[in-house]
């Protein structure tokens, strides 16, 4: 039994609301259970300096969680230096969202993705991923309404989400009780295509197999496909 009560294969409730900041060119709060985060989106006419005359855009992203995301009050970053748990995110987020990216059709811009987390519940680095698609894919439909680009440089939505063995079994969408608790703990960055970007997998007290490890990747098509529902909805 799930500390949730959920199915095994059961994600946590999403919400997308987008268009929070007046801003940003394009923005959402992503809901994913508990875990709440701001994803806004900023577009640059310029590339940083390694991209100068390549032809190619940029995306990149930052990351970050608010003092009482969590149980108790964290510093702020900006006061005592990144840390590298916030660095590794971020490098993620940016490079996950850039597998969706045709950065030839998107010119010699960058857009860079804030992600803010309010409130920590399991998950904030996929919620980011999948909120930052959103945030991105609003800015690109400015641009392609303003008619700066000519073609769609998005290919394909790209979204994440964790799964992992809790009480010896592969669950869906991981929860802080879970995620603290869990023997083997999974991050799996897709394409709404269903292509593999990234994953990250780890045993946290137990090892696995590659059976068990072919049953999450399994689940996590699962959440997949449900989170790119929800971010097609969104943008639609």
């Amino acid at each position: 039994m799930r500390p949730s009560g959920r199915k095994l294969n059961q994600m946590r409730d999403v919400v997308i609301e987008t268009g929070v900041s007046h801003h940003a060119e394009g923005s959402c709060l992503i809901k994913v259970g508990d875990t709440h985060v701001l994803c806004t989106a900023s577009l640059e006419e310029r590339v940083p300096p390694f991209l100068r005359n390549s032809g190619l855009g940029w995306v990149t992203a930052e990351y970050g969680m608010l003092p009482r995301a969590t149980h108790t009050r964290m510093r702020r970053e900006a006061k005592n230096g990144q840390s590298g748990r916030t660095q590794e995110i971020q490098r993620l987020i940016g490079r996950s969202l850039r597998a969706g990216v045709d950065r030839v059709a998107l010119g010699e811009r960058q857009i860079s993705i804030d992600c803010d987390v309010i409130q920590a519940d399991g998950g904030t680095r996929c919620a980011a991923i999948t909120g930052g698609w959103v945030a991105l894919k609003l800015a690109v439909q400015k641009l392609m309404l303003a008619g700066d680009v000519t073609s769609n440089p998005l290919l394909d939505p790209v979204a994440a989400v964790s799964c992992g063995i809790y009480a010896g079994q592969p669950v869906l969408d991981l929860d802080y009780p879970e995620d603290s608790e869990a023997g083997v703990d999974g991050n799996f960055v897709l394409l709404g295509s269903g292509k593999l970007v990234e994953v990250q997998m780890s045993a946290e007290g137990s090892t696995f197999s590659r059976g068990q490890m072919t049953e999450l990747t399994d689940l996590a098509e699962v959440g997949v496909t449900e989170l790119v529902a929800a971010q097609l909805a969104a943008v639609a």
